[in-house]
């Protein structure tokens, strides 16, 4: 069903994700649809699964992870669990008040905006990066991570600094 995807493949297998990646995670999420108003002063449905992806991610920095300030460190919403049918750790009923579920909606919704602009700006500096990539993706209609670097002249992303996280198995720095 999608007109175009994004694979976003993670170096290696983490558990733990500093805030700084999941924002850049999202604002990735919402470039096409940034690109679209960029460029043709639009927007479409092409971007329905990256904005629900964008918001789930969004919604667990707010109510699991403690990613916002007005929020704080509460669990707000259970850990996914396959198993429980949708029913989650707190079954049907939300465990907060509608005062709280407004502004974890507010919070969502300014990550979200935050990030989007930011995916707005990224694209509007790199314009003309974003024509030649837009042009290769026409010509060849898939292009790998070495392709896209090469076509628009951008150095490849910094390493994550892995100094402060802990590694999956459980080790790693307090």
């Amino acid at each position: 069903q999608a007109l175009g995807v994004t694979y976003q493949r993670p170096d290696s297998d983490r558990y733990n994700y500093p805030e700084a990646y999941l924002r850049a995670r999202i604002v990735g999420m919402l470039g096409g649809r940034a690109a679209e108003e960029i460029v043709y002063g639009t927007k479409t449905t092409g971007a329905e699964s990256d904005i629900e992806q964008a918001t789930a991610l969004a919604r667990r920095m707010v109510t699991r992870w403690g990613m916002s300030e007005r929020v704080g460190l509460v669990q707000l919403a259970p850990r996914d669990n396959p198993y429980l049918n949708g029913q989650g750790e707190f079954g049907t009923s939300k465990p907060f008040s509608e005062e709280t579920a407004e502004v974890i909606d507010s919070e969502v919704l300014r990550i979200i905006n935050e990030s989007h602009d930011q995916a707005k700006q990224l694209l509007t500096e790199h314009r003309k990066q974003l024509d030649a990539l837009a042009q290769a993706l026409v010509a060849r209609e898939t292009l790998n991570e070495q392709e896209i670097l090469d076509v628009t002249g951008l150095p490849r992303a910094p390493a994550l600094d892995t100094a402060m996280l802990p590694v999956a198995n459980g080790g790693g720095t307090a």
